[in-house]
C-alpha cells in the first residue's frame, strides 16, 4: 500500500498547479512585454498592421521622450553636423534637439507626491490603527465605518468640490495639495489594513514591556512596530500604487508645477499624432520605481506577524 497524506499534495497536483501559475503569469506579462518592445520600435513599426513582432530596434522613442525637437532647413542641417547619436536619430526627420522635455520634471513630481503621500498615509494610519486597536475610542465602530465610507465614493463625485476648495486655499497645482489629497484617500485603506494586523499582536507583549518600565510610546515603538512590519510594508505598497497611478485628480488639479507622469505621458506628440514609442518608453520607465519599491519590501512581506516572538 502506498502512503497517502491529506496535507501533502500529490506530484500530479503540484504539476497541474505549477503549470496553471506559470501560464497565468505568462499571460499577464504579455501587455508589459509588448509595452517594453514598443518603446524600441520606430513610429512606423509601432502602428503597423499586422503588428510587428520582429523589428529593427531603435532608441528613437526614448530620444523623443527626453528631448524637445524642432524642424530646421536643409541649409542649417548641413552647416551644423550631428553632435551625438541622439542628434543622428532626429536628423532623419530634418529636426534638431533644442533641449530636454518635461518628462523628467513630471517623473520627479510623481516621485515626490507618490512617496510623500505614502509616508504620510502610513504614519497617520499606523497611529490611528493603534488607537482603534488598543484604546476605548467613543463611537469606534461608527468612526471606522465613516473612515471606510470615504473610499466608497468615486473620484468624479467629489471632483468639483475638491477643485473649488483647492482653488480657494491656493493648493491647486502644488505638491503639498496633491500629497494631502492622496493621503486623505489612502488613509482609510491604511487604517483598516493596519488595524487588522495590530489586532493580531498579543497585548501581553506590550503589558510585559510596560511592567519592565517602558512608556506607552516606547512599547509601541519597540514592540508593536517591529511586529507590524508585515502589515506596514503591504499597506505601503497599496498606498503607493494608488498615488503612483492616479489619473483623474492629477488631470483636474495639476497643469504645470505639480503635474505627474500619468496625465503627461499620453500627451506626447510626434509627427502626425501620438508618438507611441515615446509613450511606451515613458510607461516602461514609469513602472520601474514601483517595481523596485515592491522588491525592497518583499523581505518584510515574507516575515511572520509575530516574527521573533512566541505565538499566543
Amino acid at each position: 500500500m502506498s502512503s497517502f497524506s491529506v496535507t501533502e499534495p500529490s506530484k500530479r497536483s503540484k504539476w497541474i498547479a505549477g503549470t496553471l501559475v506559470i501560464t497565468y503569469a505568462l499571460i499577464t506579462m504579455i501587455p508589459l512585454v509588448w509595452i517594453l518592445l514598443t518603446g524600441f520600435k520606430s513610429p512606423a513599426d509601432a502602428i503597423s498592421y499586422p503588428p510587428k513582432v520582429v523589428f529593427d530596434p531603435t532608441l528613437e522613442g526614448y530620444v523623443n521622450l527626453f528631448t524637445t525637437r524642432t524642424r530646421q532647413t536643409q541649409e542649417f542641417l548641413n552647416a551644423n553636423p550631428p553632435q551625438n547619436w541622439a542628434d543622428e536619430i532626429v536628423r532623419q526627420y530634418d529636426m534638431v534637439i533644442v533641449g530636454p522635455s518635461k518628462f523628467g520634471e513630471r517623473f520627479m513630481n510623481s516621485v515626490i507626491i507618490g512617496f510623500g503621500s505614502t509616508f504620510l498615509s502610513i504614519f497617520l494610519g499606523t497611529l490611528a490603527a493603534y488607537a482603534f486597536s488598543r484604546f476605548k475610542v467613543p463611537l469606534k465602530d461608527d468612526l471606522l465605518f465613516f473612515i471606510l465610507s470615504t473610499r466608497m465614493m468615486p473620484p468624479v463625485a467629489v471632483a468639483i468640490p475638491i477643485f473649488l476648495m483647492f482653488r480657494n486655499l491656493g493648493l491647486s497645482d502644488t505638491h503639498l495639495g496633491m500629497i494631502l489629497l492622496y493621503t486623505g484617500v489612502n488613509i482609510s485603506l491604511a487604517v483598516w489594513l493596519l488595524k487588522g494586523f495590530i489586532d493580531e499582536i498579543p497585548r501581553e507583549y506590550e503589558e510585559a514591556a510596560l511592567i519592565d518600565g517602558y512608556t506607552r510610546f516606547q512599547a509601541f515603538y519597540k514592540v508593536v512596530l517591529p511586529q507590524a512590519a508585515t502589515g506596514i510594508a503591504s499597506t505601503a505598497i497599496f498606498c503607493l500604487i494608488f498615488a503612483w497611478n492616479e489619473y483623474a485628480f492629477a488631470v483636474l488639479l495639476t497643469s504645470a508645477n505639480a503635474q505627474t507622469a500619468p496625465p503627461f505621458i499620453p500627451t506626447i506628440i510626434g509627427i502626425g499624432g501620438l508618438d507611441w514609442p515615446a509613450v511606451a518608453a515613458g510607461a516602461t520607465i514609469f513602472l520601474i520605481p514601483v517595481m523596485i519599491f515592491t522588491i525592497l519590501m518583499r523581505k518584510h512581506l515574507l516575515r511572520g506577524i509575530t516574527f521573533g516572538a512566541v505565538r499566543k
